[in-house]
């Protein structure tokens, strides 16, 4: 925000610890997230071992991190599937639905493939939690088409999965938290796709350099060229 701000108001903007010290003082501030589990491991598929443990990510394609979250609606509790490309922190694939089932999870992974139609996904790690929806059959045979390594968290920790942890964050404290509750799932869908499209093209990152999770993906793509 202040770095958007600042591109706005110039000269006239504050320094950064005045502009928090105003925000603060008038009860702007994000309040932490309230947390709901989504994740349910008590099944009988295969769970992987951790992969990015120690893991530098310097590439696009090389982790994906996936993760689903709640939303909640007049209507009731919707869930957000999201698939995020670690390196530029872009959101690649995504699907708001009424239920944790699996063929929405593999809805937004088949976004995230199609997001890179034609680039080399054979190097890339596939990161999640142990939820019955990453270890299904069918989510792991997608991953295997595209040669794949499947990674997932051991601990139970939110740290094991500390990037899609922040956008899942972002988000929400950034926007739904601040707006009025949506309606339904078809005004939640909506709202979400209209986030996404900010978080992705508009909204700078400080572990991007400052630069858009586009705009970050957009520099590897020039320098590789």
């Amino acid at each position: 925000m202040f770095v958007i701000l600042k591109d706005i108001f110039l000269e006239a903007m504050p320094g950064r610890d005045k502009f928090y010290k105003i925000i603060n003082e008038n009860g702007l501030m994000l309040k932490p997230e309230r947390r709901r589990h989504t994740t349910n491991s008590n099944h009988n598929y295969r769970k992987y071992k951790n992969l990015t443990q120690g893991l530098v990510v310097t590439r696009p394609n090389q982790l994906w991190v996936a993760d689903i979250t709640y939303v909640d609606t007049d209507d009731g509790v919707m869930y957000l599937h999201l698939v995020t490309d670690a390196w530029t922190h872009e959101i690649i694939g995504w699907m708001l639905s009424d239920s944790l089932m699996a063929s929405n999870t593999i809805a937004a992974l088949k976004m995230g493939i199609e997001h890179n139609e034609g680039a080399d996904l054979s190097e890339l790690i596939h990161h999640s939690d142990r939820g019955s929806q990453y270890c299904s059959n069918a989510y792991i045979e997608i991953l295997n088409s595209i040669n794949a390594s499947i990674s997932m968290t051991e601990d139970y920790k939110p740290t094991d999965n500390a990037i899609a942890e922040r956008v899942n964050g972002i988000i929400k404290q950034e926007w739904l938290y601040r707006m009025k509750r949506p309606k339904n799932l078809d005004d939640a869908c909506r709202i979400i796709r209209d986030i996404i499209d900010f978080y992705n093209n508009k909204r700078p990152h400080m572990s991007n350099g400052m630069m858009t999770p586009v705009q970050k993906r957009e520099s590897y793509t020039k320098v590789a060229s």
